[in-house]
């Protein structure tokens, strides 16, 4: 009887314990790059940095995990309704209580106040100080007490534009002052300090950052014990390591026929999912012989999209006709849109050759690029390459590391420069690639207009202080199709996010679209052995 009552307690205590109760752990996340540019949300402009400091700081609103469509309350409790005051637009977030910055050198966690959120969006504010300032001009900032905020905005913004600069993403990000003044700017690059999910431990520079959980996180303690976060610029290494168990996700290529190939591998799952980053071809309007528009439409002309979406396969990537992506956008042009504006520019090298010579160059010309390492770059100037040389163009590429890349076009070094990113609106787009604002090097708050172009602010400003949306996407199209008819931009293709991952992998969410391009880590994901 006694060994019949122990067997009976040993099956109880068996039954008690969840069959698929969660192993905590490290997850282990290969990324395609050779190193990071920096760990302030604020200079976080790549998809490598940007994925590394969503899991290190918070918005006062964020994207709901998974899904970039929804706004949902992040440090603060609610989404404000505006208010006009003293002919002011005025949102006012309350904040969450008990809310703690993580522990740094020589600053113990603290609770996060108004006082850092104020200190956090002045700095997003200068240009000096982030790479996102031109989104928060015309704003001002008050604290009434140390949980309220509120933000002043000499013109009026709808919703949809105003959320996304106080997001989880960009300048929205939220730095805890005490020790981003006691570390000083330079030293906050590698070694953050916010409030999300998962703290810095350390940066091994070429190799590596390591996260571990924030016990103290306001929405509960993590289920993994960190995240080792691993830089592996070279696809077929990040492929071996995740075959043999090195690491649990990885980042992958926009290719369908890699897609295609994982599928069959046992223990793992490839995930394609939005946003799709755009892909677009910027012309240096300065750099001779492209200040001839006849020039820049031939180029448009010699170049087939399908061509370029051969090499990622459709359902992994589609044809763009906009710098916004009508597909995931609103503001963007359809296909048919574009043709009708007849700025589509459908494949015609006969008509590229002839407007070489109509320019003066009836042999073509050359022209010096530079290239990045990663893939989905390299893959797009390679092939822009052997399409121009079919009309007399030749390009001499020449290949940097992907860091160097980012610095080098953002110094005019690059006359034809295809750029990949995601944006969260076309206010966003438009604005950081195409108004005069944004040019490299020259504009008044320099961002990514590589073009150098200026002839359709008053659209983007026009558009940007539009409360009626019909009008406001009316305005966003009229200032594409300018664009488009000057042949500043030519837009290639969006390409979906690609990743694979070991099945143990629980993110802890669907993944729709998600807009820090990566699958999103937080205190919700787990591995399940």
């Amino acid at each position: 009887m006694r060994h019949r009552h122990i067997l009976l307690l040993l099956i109880a205590a068996a039954l008690a314990v969840p069959a698929l109760a969660p192993a905590a752990g490290t997850l282990r996340i290969a990324q395609n790059t050779t190193d990071l540019r920096s760990m302030d949300p604020h200079f976080a402009t790549t998809t490598e940095d940007r994925s590394l400091v969503d899991m290190i700081f918070n918005g006062l609103v964020r994207y709901k995990p998974g899904d970039g469509s929804v706004f949902e309350p992040d440090l603060a409790t609610a989404l404000p309704t505006p208010k006009m005051e003293g002919g002011k637009q005025a949102w006012t977030f309350t904040l969450r209580k008990k809310v703690m910055c993580h522990p740094s050198a020589g600053v113990p966690s603290y609770e996060l106040t108004s006082e850092d959120v104020i200190y956090s969006l002045q700095k997003s504010a200068d240009k000096n100080r982030s790479a996102y300032a031109a989104d928060y001009t015309g704003m001002t900032f008050e604290s009434p007490d140390p949980y309220t905020v509120k933000i002043l905005l000499e013109k009026p913004q709808s919703p949809i534009l105003f959320f996304a600069k106080v997001a989880n993403y960009s300048g929205g990000f939220i730095v805890c002052k005490k020790a981003y003044e006691k570390l000083g700017a330079d030293a906050f690059k590698t070694h953050p300090v916010g409030t999300g999910p998962f703290m810095f431990k350390s940066y091994s520079p070429q190799e590596r950052v390591q996260l571990v959980a924030n016990p103290a996180y306001f929405r509960g303690k993590p289920q993994l014990d960190g995240v080792d976060y691993r830089f592996m610029p070279d696809l077929s290494s990040r492929e071996l390591a995740l075959r043999n168990g090195q690491v649990d996700v990885i980042n992958a290529a926009p290719d369908k026929a890699w897609v295609d190939k994982m599928k069959g591998v046992p223990n793992v799952k490839v995930d394609v999912f939005g946003v799709g980053e755009v892909a677009v071809l910027n012309f240096n309007t300065n750099a001779q012989p492209l200040n001839k528009v006849e020039v820049r439409k031939a180029i448009a002309y010699a170049l087939d999209r399908d061509e370029f979406l051969a090499l990622v396969g459709p359902g992994v990537g589609e044809n763009v006709y906009s710098p916004v992506p009508a597909k995931f956008l609103p503001g963007g042009l359809t296909q048919q849109e574009a043709a009708a504006k007849g700025v589509d520019y459908k494949t015609d090298r006969e008509k590229a050759k002839k407007l070489l010579a109509d320019a003066g160059l009836p042999n073509g010309f050359s022209l010096d690029v530079l290239t990045t390492e990663m893939t989905g770059y390299r893959v797009l100037y390679e092939s822009m390459q052997a399409q121009l040389a079919k009309v007399g163009i030749k390009l001499n590429v020449k290949l940097v590391d992907h860091s160097s890349f980012h610095s080098m076009i953002r110094k005019d070094a690059n006359p034809l420069v295809i750029y990949i990113a995601w944006r969260p609106n076309a206010d966003v787009y438009l604005t950081q690639f195409l108004h005069s604002d944004s040019i490299v090097v020259t504009g008044k708050k320099p961002n990514t207009n590589f073009s150098h172009y200026d002839k359709i602010d008053n659209l983007i400003d026009q558009a940007r202080n539009e409360t009626d949306q019909a009008k406001q996407v009316a305005l966003w199209k009229e200032a594409q199709i300018k664009a488009l008819d000057d042949m500043v931009v030519y837009p290639i293709q969006y390409q979906n996010q690609v990743y694979a991952r070991s099945t143990a992998v629980d993110y802890g969410h669907e993944l729709v679209s998600v807009l820090a391009l990566y699958p999103g880590i937080d205190e919700k994901t787990r591995l399940t052995k």
